[in-house]
């Protein structure tokens, strides 16, 4: 049995990149961009008008004039005119070209306009006020989105203004996951009193699609033969391979014997941690990697989030989280000698200060337990007191 450092440390040195593909972009959300995005013109591309008013020229203005005849009306999406007369104005509105022939925008809010003349009432006007000067944001060329950033609502926003159709992502591997057990059913069977509904694959599911990955589901019965053929098709099928359940000291936890039967390289069996002692890890191929997760639901939630979460991570090109931290904010004891991940519930004081309070729960197969949960504290192994006001890495849900 090996401690939770030296499983993180493993499991660090098996990460793994999948390449890169090109998605449409709004299909590119939520993954992370593998190309430059640069400016394809000035930005803005013109000088932009950035309040509805009129358009002078500031010399009259600097001259004295206050009265402007209004010489026509200037919308956005337009070319504008090419001469403004002297003593005259153009009415503008915001995001409109600013005819070259002026320089300043008077707003609305500071004139008076009747008979098509447009009063300033305002004394304080600069040169070039309200305008959005071409260029003066990024000039054509420059980089706005470096490799690496993760793609949210802006970075799409930027990539559209730049004409991108489509982005390169870092491509995510093709992932399965199993479940285990003949005692599952699935959610929409009524169980027999000896059965439970399938839920941890959902669990691992859903998780995962909050990172544009759609897993396959497969379930396989307590059958060593049956076991073996499914997990040997679906190491030539997929790149990673999680499973759930069958990996403890049952006499049909078959899992970790079928997997090393068809060539898979264990890397470590057991982790001296509660819950999800009995997790099992291994690799295959140059590229392919199996999670076998206990299978009591808060076991196979912890193990998710605590160790294959960050692979994955890593291997769609996230950027590195800090670990988050929190003050434990009462006292409390565990007695053995494994390293415990306490289920908390998270707030914050006036100072900023992030807390954590335990979550009563009824051990690893007490799943709605999860419902009031934050996230799980660690607290490092060989220790039996744990006292309020100290400070312990914490893992969000």
């Amino acid at each position: 049995m090996i401690s939770v450092e030296q499983a993180d440390q493993i499991i660090r040195t098996c990460q793994r990149q999948y390449g890169t593909i090109s998605l449409p972009l709004l299909q590119a959300n939520g993954h992370v961009l593998a190309e430059k995005i640069q400016a394809d013109r000035d930005l803005p591309p013109f000088n932009r008008v950035a309040m509805d008013g009129i358009a002078i020229r500031f010399e009259d203005f600097e001259r004295g004039q206050k009265a402007f005849s209004i010489a026509g009306v200037v919308a956005a999406g337009e070319p504008g005119p090419e001469a403004l007369l002297i003593d005259t104005c153009f009415e503008i509105m915001t995001g409109a070209v600013l005819p070259p022939s002026s320089d300043t925008v008077i707003p609305y809010e500071h004139l008076e306009i009747q008979g098509g003349v447009s009063q300033i009432i305002h004394d304080t006007v600069k040169k070039s006020q309200n305008i959005h000067v071409q260029g003066s944001d990024h000039q054509q060329g420059s980089v706005l989105i470096q490799p690496g950033k993760l793609i949210g609502p802006i970075e799409i926003s930027v990539a559209a203004s730049c004409g991108k159709t489509h982005l390169l992502v870092n491509k995510a591997p093709k992932v399965v996951i199993f479940s285990s057990g003949n005692e599952l059913v699935e959610i929409n069977e009524t169980p027999l009193p000896y059965q439970i509904r399938r839920s941890n694959n959902y669990t691992i599911k859903a998780t995962l699609q909050q990172y544009g990955l759609d897993a396959t589901m497969l379930h396989v019965t307590d059958n060593l033969e049956l076991v073996t053929q499914a997990l040997q098709q679906a190491t030539a099928d997929f790149d990673v391979l999680i499973l759930s359940g069958g990996i403890s000291m049952g006499k049909f936890d078959y899992i970790p014997q079928a997997l090393e039967s068809i060539g898979v390289e264990k890397q470590f069996h057991k982790v001296q941690q509660k819950p999800g002692k009995p997790f099992w890890f291994g690799t295959f191929g140059t590229q392919g990697v199996v999670f076998a997760l206990p299978g009591n639901p808060v076991s196979t939630y912890l193990c998710l989030i605590r160790y294959v979460i960050p692979w994955l991570e890593n291997a769609l090109g996230y950027p590195v989280k800090p670990p988050a931290y929190a003050v434990l904010d009462s006292d409390f004891r565990f007695e053995s000698p494994l390293q415990y991940f306490m289920q908390v519930k998270l707030w914050q004081d006036e100072n900023a200060v992030l807390h954590a309070t335990p979550v009563q729960n009824k051990g690893s197969g007490d799943y709605a337990s999860l419902l009031e949960a934050d996230g799980f504290m660690e607290l490092p192994a060989g220790q039996t007191e744990f006292k309020a006001g100290a400070v312990f890495r914490i893992h969000l849900k």
